[in-house]
């Protein structure tokens, strides 16, 4: 493959990867600041918080479910394909909820509507993780797949910097402005990046690893089942090996939004601004882990990391309680940037080193979105469960964060360390 194929091939997986996540993050965002005053509305602040909070976390319960959909499409007729699906979905679902009417206008079906629309976004990010992630990897010399996996992993950081600078500016609006119109341009707006995605994808060809399994004839039936029979034991390590990659970043990026504006009395647009940097700093970070874990392995760097997260629980709690918007940067930037970027960089690539190809978009899949469905979409939830219940203290907070970094090590540990993909 030359190299303007290649890079036409990481720019697809990168701005459609990008652009679900946009998609993803904006809701989790506007859930923090909007949702609960103008579609979860309740007497009591923190049960409208909790009510949102909980309709973000419906959509990660669901995501398993559009993995193994849309990963039986991938493995049984091809990467691209499923991408092109998977991103028309989540664009629809998102440019609906710009279009919403709100709780004081159609009442109890405000909310309804708004989280069926969230369930949709679900299964669409359910699929297309995998096939972004496969999209760089199977494309990549052996030699580089560190790096090319850990391209599609800056979507992750991209989609939710394009979302947090969205709405940044809107909070530049007078609150009833903001609170009216302005939270929903950046949904409307969302449809013209996915016609950009869209077009992106469609100058590519399938997978050169696909079309392998292809021409051998060994295409599975029904990839789930094989993977679940054959394959169980890499299906746990990737559930538990994502734990400490999805947890801790919702209470960095999501969590704290709330909590530093409620309880700390930061400004809305300080504590914005300070996850905006963060994830400039973690966007350059990622590909920089990636290239290394070529060099070193991806072992080393993820349990680095993943230790690292451990170590900086409570310090990260005590900087940001400082009261400093200074802090509070420089907090969000060790947590997002330093500590986890090298875990999300090589998280991908490393999954796919330990399934084979014929079934390897529903194993990475299936790991994948249950590890997020039981930890990161219910991160900010019990987050904010336990300050209810603890009279607002972090320190069990800090501690559930270093209790999934103990679940991912136990999990990697069983993991080999190996950079060439090994297939059985």
């Amino acid at each position: 493959m030359n190299k303007k194929q290649t890079r036409r091939v990481l720019i697809a997986s990168l701005v459609g990867s990008s652009i679900e996540w946009f998609d993803y993050f904006l809701y989790g965002t506007v859930a923090a600041l909007v949702f609960n005053q103008i579609f979860f509305v309740t007497e009591d602040p923190n049960v409208g918080l909790l009510l949102a909070y909980a309709s973000f976390a419906l959509a990660f319960f669901i995501r398993p479910f559009g993995g193994v959909i849309f990963s039986h499409i991938g493995d049984r007729i091809g990467r691209k394909k499923t991408l092109v699906i998977t991103l028309s979905i989540m664009g629809i679902a998102t440019f609906g909820m710009g279009l919403l009417p709100t709780y004081q206008a159609i009442g109890i079906w405000a909310p309804i509507l708004l989280i069926t629309l969230r369930l949709v976004q679900g299964l669409g990010i359910g699929g297309e993780w995998g096939g972004a992630l496969l999209l760089a990897v199977e494309y990549a010399p052996p030699e580089n797949r560190g790096l090319y996996g850990s391209i599609p992993q800056m979507g992750v950081t991209i989609g939710m910097l394009m979302g947090t600078i969205a709405l940044w500016i809107m909070t530049m609006l007078p609150e009833e402005s903001f609170m009216t119109w302005g939270w929903r341009v950046p949904f409307i707006l969302s449809a013209l990046l996915v016609i950009f995605g869209l077009w992106i994808r469609h100058g590519i060809d399938e997978t050169p690893e696909f079309k392998k399994v292809q021409a051998s004839g060994e295409i599975p039936k029904l990839p789930i089942a094989e993977t679940l029979k054959y394959h169980w034991r890499e299906v746990l390590i990737a559930i538990g090996a994502k734990v400490v990659e999805t947890a801790p970043f919702y209470i960095f990026s999501t969590f704290v939004v709330s909590y530093a504006t409620t309880n700390l009395g930061f400004t809305r647009s300080s504590t914005l601004a300070a996850v905006m940097i963060a994830t400039v700093v973690t966007t350059i970070l990622i590909p920089v882990m990636g290239n290394l874990s070529d060099k070193v392995g991806r072992k080393k760097l993820y349990v680095a990391g993943t230790v690292g997260m451990a170590l900086f629980a409570f310090p990260y709690f005590w900087m940001i309680h400082q009261g400093s918007v200074a802090l509070l940067i420089i907090a969000t930037v060790i947590a997002l940037g330093v500590i986890w970027a090298p875990i999300t960089a090589v998280l991908g690539t490393m999954f796919s080193e330990i399934f084979d190809a014929r079934i390897r978009y529903t194993g990475i899949s299936l790991g994948y979105q249950i590890g997020a469905a039981l930890a990161g979409g219910t991160a900010p939830l019990v987050a904010t469960a336990l300050l209810v219940t603890f009279d607002n203290s972090y320190i069990p907070v800090a501690i559930y964060i270093i209790f999934t970094a103990v679940i991912s090590l136990v999990a990697v540990w069983a993991m080999k360390d190996r950079i060439a993909v090994v297939n059985k």
